[in-house]
């Protein structure tokens, strides 16, 4: 993994830690995480192949990511204060956020040091999927999903809360 890979990968748990501490929610709290993954889609993904099971693969992970993203907005607390939004991650939300960025950090790491890219090209061969680029493919999707859906989760309970003045719409002013 390149250093860029894992500043990446720790920032994005970072933001998980720091919604552990009750904070305001606010447009930050959107747009931190969605520019991180922005930057990842640009900087890995490149194509998505479709030959073989790749499509099969891409999409498994993709559903993996989004079970873990929506779970983890679930058990984010969303509560009004004072007319304000108050959010903080959970236990659970937290190690949901952990398992899906550790295991894509773990799977890396297995494949460039551990030993593990024999066994991923013999799987790879088994089940048709025809390239690195497709686990690249998928596991960024992965990811992706995996923000989007939480943050996308995090905004649709946010709107749900009452007593609180709702968050103006991305992009306006308050």
């Amino acid at each position: 993994m390149t250093a860029t890979e894992w500043i990446t990968d720790i920032a994005l748990v970072l933001i998980v830690f720091r919604q552990l501490r009750e904070g305001r929610l606010d447009h930050k709290t959107f747009l931190l995480p969605l520019a991180i993954v922005a930057f990842v889609g640009y900087s890995y993904l490149d194509s998505v192949p479709t030959a073989g099971n790749d499509l099969v693969l891409i999409g498994a992970l993709t559903a993996a990511g989004a079970v873990l993203g929506v779970a983890g907005g679930v058990y984010t607390r969303i509560r009004a204060l004072d007319g304000q939004l108050l959010i903080k991650a959970g236990a659970v939300s937290a190690v949901l956020w952990i398992v899906g960025m550790g295991a894509r950090m773990g799977f890396q790491t297995w494949v460039e040091h551990g030993g593990g890219a024999d066994d991923v090209a013999r799987f790879s061969l088994a089940h048709h999927i025809t390239s690195q680029q497709a686990w690249v493919a998928a596991f960024v999707l992965m990811a992706l999903t995996e923000v989007v859906t939480r943050v996308a989760t995090i905004y649709v309970r946010s709107r749900t809360v009452r007593g609180a003045a709702p968050l103006p719409v991305l992009g306006t002013t308050v």
